[in-house]
């Protein structure tokens, strides 16, 4: 008995080592009949489908067979216009199957199944099509480095819980997903099995982490022939109403345009935006920025957030230049003043066409157009009105080539340009990027060359490059690299870079278990160190020692903790706001802790703690994140947010006196609450809130003058009142329903008042009773966006 125990022990590791070293491989069928996509097998054509099973674990337990009472078993048919997947998710005990109902493209606390689709079978990008027990649908379009979850394809599917567990069938067009024109389709494939009571995931083709890159090891889907791409033409008309009213005014505004979405080819997709709306984007987190450079916000746009993988290669894309803060100051006669001034420009228009040949180059490209804008300025004495450009009409532009070989490895070109009418700032900004990795992706080399060129009253060049070099698999990890960035490298424009003039060394590793232990599921231990130097004055801009430790336990609950040292003073050359000037900033001490309970209890909770300590007497800074959660039934849940910061004795600029740049000594606090709720009628229909109140004050107490060695003496004789107190209160409630695919209505009720001041007010109920006593602005708005598929009016007519 036992030595035919051990024989069956030898053969599974026989064929486990066998399976492990190549791809599996799923044959389909054509069908002519209809599938009905309502989570059930009762179609003839199911009976004869080909079975793909024996999954293994992918996380934790990399590599684990899945355990009989869970078994995955999965189908897959097409027809003339589309794929289907059938899964059946076995389940031994169907009453603990996690199930929240949550917004499209939100996985919550649910399990869920998973398809991936790579048409082209090249490695390079992944179509994902996802759906939770509750049936809510997510998808993405994936690459090795980036997960695009704001692509939303147009495909449906339908979620059953059993007495054996839950099953799924979908259907997804071919007009959602990209292949070659072939008789015969070879597609890369893989499914997902997510067990969410237990924070597990299973894959039908091994997804080994040790390795670095994901895409390449899908399974093979083969039997797919004689199929025609469609036509890929999408009209998305909408149509918005807004009422916006406060104390002193009231008003009305009708707005409607278009989107349109074409398939080019097989590879191509253009996507243009006529007359945009952006009225019901979430609202930006305003706060008090006190630092010498500008906040930089989230992207909550649509048409820049969905299918922007390429565009964002280099990071010399911030999408939130488009329509952004104008860029130019009205010239002041004597008695004039600015009473109007737009924060921000109009856009007109934009087009963006993307995709990649099943030789993998990808092409992108990007063009913006944005209005004349104008500030509004009044004389005083003769209360004569003119006005003056303060951007002109302007135009952006990107351009992206990116080839792709041997399945994990790129070249890529990148060129940004902006060019603006009259005698205003144009620039141009070209990049060059390669990332190699070897054919088992064990090592990494990558780096960039980037050359900027700006056209002003006075032009400039700059350019900025980097090498780095990695080992990307197994337990111990390593990574080292260099950059420098000359003097005048400028990218805001059309990008973002706070940090110039300086060149930098950095180092890191890393040990981390592949599988669990009796202790961990994950753990992670990582040694870092950086060094910049700045160019001209060859003084240190920043140094430290980092060392990171990752855990989660075996209940699932996650642990980070870092420690940072910066061993020896440093110097900031951007807090004096004045070319060639820097400030000394003493050595530090920098420490962090986070934890996050398993977030599949109803209550869940994740806080953060870090104190920060400076060679400097009583210079300390400290601060909390403490954020609940609640669910109390798979449709409703709440979620409350609070962040803390104390700065004591920091300093910062402030101004000028006659002798010289003038810097402040103060006490700051900032507070941050947020609650978010969602009441989810069904998976396709919600209600959703967000409100947020903010609060910061900057308290100076002792005034200094900035010497040109970067220490500071003091300056008694500074009296002028630099002190800020800033209120900011935002509240959105919306409601949303899919009615058809692709197509929504959405009414949105939004609430917000910013109110500033130098009188700081320490007590937390005056301050929420001056914001909600402030000028509060109210907008209803109610929004119709109608999804219209050219192939729907084709075969209707």
């Amino acid at each position: 008995m036992i030595i035919s125990r051990n024989f069956l022990v030898f053969l599974t590791i026989l064929s486990c080592i066998k399976f492990y070293g190549q791809k599996k491989i799923l044959h389909t069928n054509s069908i002519t009949s209809r599938i009905s996509i309502d989570g059930k097998s009762n179609e003839e054509a199911w009976k004869s489908a080909e079975t793909a099973a024996n999954f293994v674990m992918y996380q934790p337990d990399n590599g684990k067979p899945i355990n009989e009472n869970t078994k995955t078993e999965v189908k897959v048919l097409y027809d003339n216009d589309a794929v289907y997947i059938y899964a059946v998710m076995y389940d031994d005990q169907p009453e603990k199957i996690k199930k929240e109902i949550t917004n499209r493209d939100i996985f919550g606390v649910s399990d869920y199944f998973s398809v991936f689709i790579n048409g082209f079978n090249d490695g390079q990008q992944d179509f994902r099509f996802y759906v939770t027990a509750a049936g809510v649908q997510l998808d993405c379009v994936a690459t090795e480095d980036y997960k695009d979850f704001s692509w939303d394809a147009i495909w449906d599917s339908r979620a059953v819980i059993t007495d054996t567990g839950w099953n799924v069938e979908i259907k997804i067009p071919y007009a959602a997903i990209r292949f070659p024109s072939s008789n015969k389709q070879i597609w890369g494939i893989n499914f997902l099995r997510n067990i969410e009571r237990n924070i597990q995931v299973y894959s039908w083709n091994l997804i080994d982490t040790k390795i670095g890159a994901e895409l390449t090891q899908n399974g093979l889907l083969e039997g797919i022939e004689n199929i025609q791409t469609p036509t890929r033409l999408f009209f998305i008309p909408y149509a918005s109403f807004y009422n916006q009213k406060d104390d002193n005014q009231s008003d009305n505004t009708f707005k409607g345009g278009l989107d349109i979405k074409y398939g080019i080819n097989d590879a191509f997709t253009l996507d243009a935006i006529l007359v945009p709306d952006f009225g019901q984007t979430k609202f930006d987190n305003a706060i008090l920025n006190l630092e010498p450079f500008e906040q930089k916000l989230d992207e909550n746009r649509p048409f820049f957030t969905e299918g922007t993988e390429l565009f964002s290669k280099g990071n010399l894309f911030y999408s939130r230049r488009i329509g952004g803060f104008p860029t130019g100051e009205p010239t002041l006669e004597d008695n004039e003043e600015i009473t109007d001034y737009p924060s921000t420009v109009d856009l007109l228009n934009a087009v963006k066409i993307s995709g990649r040949t099943k030789k993998g180059l990808g092409i992108g490209f990007l063009n913006a157009v944005t209005e004349k804008t104008f500030a509004t300025i009044k004389d005083t004495m003769s209360l004569e009105v003119r006005k003056e450009v303060i951007e002109p009409l302007a135009n952006y532009n990107i351009v992206v080539l990116d080839q792709r070989f041997n399945q994990n490895s790129s070249v890529t070109f990148i060129n940004t340009n902006t060019t603006r009418n009259g005698t205003f700032r144009d620039a141009n900004v070209s990049g060059l990027l390669f990332d190699l990795n070897t054919k088992k992706n064990s090592y990494s080399l990558n780096g960039d060359f980037k050359y900027s060129t700006i056209n002003t009253y006075e032009d400039y060049n700059g350019y900025k490059t980097a090498l780095n070099f990695e080992k990307t698999s197994g337990k111990i990890r390593y990574e080292v690299s260099g950059k420098y960035i000359s003097e005048d490298y400028d990218v805001n424009d059309l990008g973002l870079i706070y940090y110039t003039n300086y060149h930098a060394a950095y180092g890191n590793i890393s040990y981390r278990i592949l599988n669990p232990t009796k202790f961990f599921n994950t753990f992670k231990i990582k040694q870092e160190a950086n060094l910049e130097i700045q160019n001209t004055t060859a003084k240190t801009q920043e140094a430290y020692l980092k060392t990171t430790i990752e855990a989660s336990s075996l209940n699932n609950t996650y642990y980070e903790f870092s420690i940072l040292y910066s061993p020896h003073e440093t110097y900031d050359f951007y807090e004096p706001r004045e070319y060639g000037r820097y400030v000394y900033v003493p050595r530090r001490i920098y420490s962090y802790f986070g934890f996050e309970w398993n977030r599949n209890h109803a209550f869940t909770i994740d806080a953060t703690a870090n104190f920060a300590k400076y060679d400097e007497e009583n210079r300390q800074t400290y601060g909390i994140y403490i954020n609940p959660k609640y669910r109390f039934s798979n449709q409703f849940s709440l979620e409350y947010a609070l962040e803390y910061s104390n700065r004591k004795n920091d300093r910062g600029f402030v101004g000028y006196d006659i002798n010289g740049i003038v810097f402040a000594e103060r006490n700051r606090e900032i507070l941050s609450n947020v609650v978010t709720g969602k009441f989810a009628l069904t998976n396709k229909m919600a209600l959703n809130l967000d409100a947020r109140y903010y609060w910061s004050y900057a308290d100076n107490h002792d005034f200094f003058t900035l010497q040109e060695d970067g220490s500071l003496t003091p300056n008694p004789d500074y009296n002028l009142n630099k002190n800020r107190n800033f209120n900011s209160w935002n509240l959105d409630l919306s409601y949303s329903w899919w009615f058809a695919p692709g197509s929504e209505i959405i009414v949105l009720y939004r609430n917000y008042a910013l109110e500033q001041t130098n009188q700081v007010e320490k007590n937390i109920s005056n301050n929420l009773s001056d914001i909600f006593s402030s000028n509060l602005t109210n907008i209803i708005s109610l929004s119709v966006r109608y999804y219209i598929d050219y192939n729907v009016i084709k075969n209707k007519f």
